[in-house]
């Protein structure tokens, strides 16, 4: 098992900044990959952001490529969002997810965060 907690959401006004982490306990060492969903009112989930454990390869939704970073401490177990360019349309609920080796699906997932982005 793996557990995830989510931090850093909040309110800010479009064009700004913020960062999310995602502490990963348990299992971590069986860690594949972690990846950043959201999920907006009457939106379904989507992936925005994955990274290797290992390697360190990232992938980006195109709604937010050029604006976010991810990014992941593996002493810290703890992988990072930095969102920068906020618009409103990236208010949301944000979820981190966690894959394990063998499994190779987002199976462990935190509480969410949520991401307020005003006009």
């Amino acid at each position: 098992q793996v557990q995830l907690v989510e931090s850093g959401g909040g309110l800010v006004q479009a064009g700004g900044s913020l960062r999310l982490s995602c502490a990963a306990s348990g299992r971590t060492s069986s860690i594949y990959a972690m990846g950043w969903f959201r999920q907006a009112p009457g939106k379904d989930r989507e992936v925005i952001a994955a990274i290797s454990w290992s390697g360190g390869s990232s992938l980006y939704a195109d709604s937010v490529k050029g604006r976010f970073t991810i990014s992941r401490d593996n002493a810290k177990n703890t992988v990072y969002l930095q969102m920068n360019s906020l618009k409103p349309e990236d208010t949301a609920v944000y979820y981190c997810a966690a894959a394990l080796s063998g499994e190779h699906e987002y199976n462990y997932w935190g509480q969410g965060t949520q991401v307020t982005v005003s006009s």
